[in-house]
Formats: C-alpha cells, structure tokens, sequence
C-alpha cells in the first residue's frame, strides 16, 4: 500500500478542498496529483494495497496553484503542527521493554525491543504482537497488516502466538494444560505478553477464542508423533493454517450470540497479512505470508551496515509467487488470476488469513451473509455483496506460510519488523542504516570519490547537503520512531524536512489514506554476547 504518492502535497497544486473542523474550506497547495487522482472502486479500496511508490520534493517554498497564484506552504495549509505536535503524534504509541539478561532458565537473545505504530486509517488497521514463551523457550513478534477493516488483524494478533506456543509445547506440558480445563483448575500460562496501553482484546469473544485453542492441543495429544511438541519452523507453519481454518469455521457454525456471530463473520470476510519471528538460541525462524517484512541488521567488519531479508514479499512483484497461484487453476486462467498486479484484479497480497471472499464459494458467502440477523447493517461490519472478477475456480488465496531460518552470529545486532506501510517508504537497506547509526551513534561517511571531485560547484553543494544530513543527530530514543519519522520526513537529500513531516501528520482523515499508509515497526535488539559465546 503505497504512501509515496502523498510527495506531491508540497509540491505541486490543485483545486481540492479540505474543511478543517470549524474551519473554513481551504485550497490544499501543491496538491498536483490530486487533480489527476481517480478514486478506485469501491472494492479496490476495501481490499488493494494501494498503487506505486513515488517521491518528490516536499520542501520548496510553493507552486503554482490551479488559479495561477503563488502559495507558500507556511501560508496556506494551515494543518501545519508544530515540533512539539510533532513528537506527540509520532509518539504516542511508542513502546520500549528492556529483558532480563537470564530468563530464568537461559541467557535471552533479546536484550531490548522498542515498537511504534502510526496511522492512517481510522481506526487503525495494522496490529503487533510479542510475548516471551514462558513453558518452551523463545520470544515471538508479530506484525499484522489489516485489508478491509481492521477486525482480520485484530484476532490474529490475539490469536496466532497462542497457537505457535502450544504447537511448540510437548506433550507433557500438554496433559497438564488439559487436566487443569477438566478439573476447572488455573491454566498455567503459556506466554507473557508485551502489550502497550491502547492494546485490547474481543473480549466478547475470548471463551470462543480458548475453546478452539483447545481443540488444537487435545488433537495434538491424540497424536503419536508430538511427544517432544514440534520444531519452531513446523510449529509456525501448522499455526498459521490451523487459525485460518479455525476463523474460517467460527464464521460458519452456529454461535451463543448474535454479538459473537457477527464478529466472527466480520473477522472471516475481511483480511490481514502476519510476519512472526521466533527468536531463540538456536537462531532466528520467520513466517510470512502477505507483504509484511523482516530484516536483519547486520554490523560488518569495518563498521559499516547491511541488511539481510528474512522474508519475501508476496505480491506480484514476486514472480515466483503469481507462477505459483497461476499453477493452482486451469490454464484458461492464466491471464484473470493475476491482472493489474492484483490477485482477481482485487487484492495486492497474495497470502493473508481471512479473505474468505477468495477462499470460499460463492454460494457459501451468500449463505453466510444471509444467516445474519435482518436488521444488521453489513455497511457498518465492513460486509457488502460483492464478488470479485473471474471467479471461477476457488479457493485462490491461502495462508500457508514462507518459512525461513538464520543462525544468529556475533554481527547479526537486530531484527526490523514492519507492515508494507514502513517498507513503502523505506528500502530494507536505509531501514537498516538509519537504525545501525541510531544505534551506534557513528554516522560513518564514504571518502569523497575520484569522480565526486570533478563536480561542479552546484553539485558538490547538494552532495554537501546529503553528507550533512546523515550526520545529523537522532530526535528520538525509540528507534521504531526513528524509522516512522524518516519515513514520512525524508527531504531531496536524506534531510529531516519539517514541512514534509508537519504535512503528512497533519491530513484529515479522510484524505490521509491516500497519500500514505498504517505503519508499524518493530525492533528487536539481540543479545551479540551470546551469539559470539556460541561461535567459539
């Protein structure tokens, strides 16, 4: 979902109106691309990531404006906030949590995180996750990317570590939690959770949410292969599939209220792509599916910053991936299933829990939707008839995850991981330096080239101006924030732009989705020491 269409606010003009609370409408300057902007189909705008990355200068003094006057930024948009607004905006869902150097049972691999979240939907579509596995050893971290509403997101964020934690527990540790369900004794508890103050809950759902997640673990005792519970790569893999199978049939089977029937139906219909990292001592395991990312911070030799993907975008982008879906349907197909880089011509990730749309048939939507209470709204559930093109042979998405692994090295210093809305506007490499250096403290230039010293005056100035803006100091502690602030306040050369950043706060919402997406990051710092020790 691209957010880099939003660099032609400051710089170019249109004749859009924005009304401002009680403020009187006003004509947004250099708004260029608005004039030319086609609002998409209803349907693309409920499930498609949106459109293609693109930069330009933010930070010139003005353009010219559809009625051929000369607007100054400072003068005309008034939505403009204030450094101090700035850092309130940027920081209010900050989140840092320190671990201790022994866990207890082993020396932690993670010695810090620090999480951050900024929105452009209303309400926020993205969720985050992370928990310490406190019966199997590891940390987990999520990141959950919401399409069509944010309901998709928000169960799986609740939901998907619990399912990771059993699949990995044995099945000692199996019999305790079911003798303690049977005898109406205190579960003992499988993750500590790291939650921040604006996290919540479908609380109205949780007995639903536990009786399902214990299914799973009686079906895991029932098996004669689980005696020492499963591998953290085939535990993520079969938690992935077992929660969109459980969404899936909650949305179908008949429920104790109508409250608790609309949400699972509203979960199902409506989508979310997952990364999860499962930190421990052995290395690092990732799965993904959708176009969330991880990235590992590498530190090399001479000091200098690399970036090792952990993951691989699903989306069309990936050629190995539109090969595989068009495998799975009749060659008549070919040319339908993927069309305008979206899957069905709809949806930009290619792998997402829900999306029942694309999972089941048609005839199955329609049964489900009509088993709703007459008076429901289905407008105000993110619910609507509609079936996309050119569906012939479903299902055509699935979850099934890209699993990956790395053994942790001493180099290896910290994991990022962020919804598509971080790495629209940030490639994983800069992403990674940016976070090195606010590490480090160390802004490390490369020597002035041969070729460089032929510049001319003009030139040298701008490649003045690029050095100086790496060297510049950091203005926030929570290197998540640091990330979400360079990535909407980068100027032309590598510079905070104040204007940029003050502008793309400041959107209404009802125009912020166009211009940028929900962004989360999270970073996790790893414990280097312990790594080095294992490598001797």
């Amino acid at each position: 979902m691209s957010g880099r269409v939003y660099a032609s606010i400051l710089q170019r003009a249109s004749a859009c109106t924005l009304t401002l609370s009680s403020a009187a409408p006003f004509q947004c300057a250099q708004l260029k691309s608005v004039t030319s902007y086609q609002p998409r189909p209803a349907h693309h705008r409920h499930f498609s990531s949106w459109g293609t990355s693109r930069k330009h200068q933010l930070c010139s003094n003005g353009d010219e404006s559809g009625n051929g006057r000369h607007l100054s930024t400072r003068q005309d948009l008034d939505f403009q906030l204030s450094q101090v607004q700035i850092n309130s905006v940027l920081r209010s869902n900050e989140q840092t949590v320190s671990l201790p150097e022994f866990d207890g049972r082993e020396l932690s691999v993670v010695r810090k995180f620090e999480s951050n979240q900024l929105a452009a939907n209303t309400p926020n579509e993205d969720r985050r996750s992370a928990a310490s596995c406190l019966q199997s050893k590891g940390m987990l971290f999520g990141v959950f990317d919401g399409h069509g509403g944010w309901a998709c997101a928000q169960a799986v964020s609740e939901r998907l570590l619990y399912y990771v934690a059993v699949a990995m527990l044995p099945k000692e540790s199996l019999e305790e939690l079911e003798k303690c369900m049977e005898h109406g004794r205190p579960v003992p508890p499988i993750l500590q959770w790291y939650k921040h103050h604006t996290d919540f809950n479908y609380r109205e759902s949780a007995s639903l949410y536990i009786d399902h997640l214990r299914v799973f673990w009686q079906e895991l005792l029932d098996s004669e292969e689980h005696d020492e519970g499963m591998s953290p790569p085939d535990a993520l893999h079969r938690a992935f599939k077992r929660l969109d199978a459980d969404i899936s049939l909650e949305a179908q089977v008949p429920l104790s209220n109508d409250l608790m029937k609309s949400t699972a139906i509203q979960v199902a219909f409506a989508g979310c792509t997952a990364c999860v990292a499962h930190v421990g001592t052995d290395g690092i395991h990732v799965a993904n599916a959708g176009d969330c990312r991880v990235v590992l911070g590498v530190q090399e030799d001479d000091g200098s910053w690399s970036a090792v993907p952990l993951s691989q975008d699903h989306n069309a982008q990936n050629q190995a991936e539109v090969e595989r879906i068009k495998a799975q349907h009749p060659p008549s197909e070919r040319d339908t299933v993927i069309a305008d880089d979206r899957l069905l011509g709809v949806l930009m990730p290619l792998r997402a829990f829900g999306d029942v749309r694309f999972k089941w048939s048609h005839e199955l939507q329609q049964s489900i939707l009509a088993s709703l209470e007459s008076g429901v709204d289905l407008d105000s559930l993110n619910l609507y008839q509609y079936t996309p093109p050119n569906y012939l042979t479903p299902p055509y998405l699935d979850v099934a995850p890209e699993i990956s692994y790395h053994k942790l090295r001493p180099q290896d210093r910290f994991l990022i991981l962020g919804t598509d809305g971080l790495w629209d506007e940030l490639g994983s490499e800069e992403a990674v330096r940016l976070i090195g250096e606010h590490l480090s403290g160390i802004h490390l230039q490369a020597p002035v080239s041969p070729s460089e010293r032929q510049l001319k005056l003009g030139q040298m100035h701008e490649l003045l101006l690029k050095r100086q803006a790496r060297a510049s100091p950091a203005l926030d502690t929570n290197a998540a924030t640091h990330l979400i602030r360079h990535a909407l306040g980068t100027g032309e050369y590598g510079e905070l732009c104040q204007e940029r950043l003050a502008t793309m706060l400041a959107l209404p919402e009802d125009l912020a989705r166009m211009y940028r997406d929900d962004i989360t990051a999270t970073v996790v710092y790893l414990n280097s020491d312990l790594a080095r020790s294992q490598h001797r």
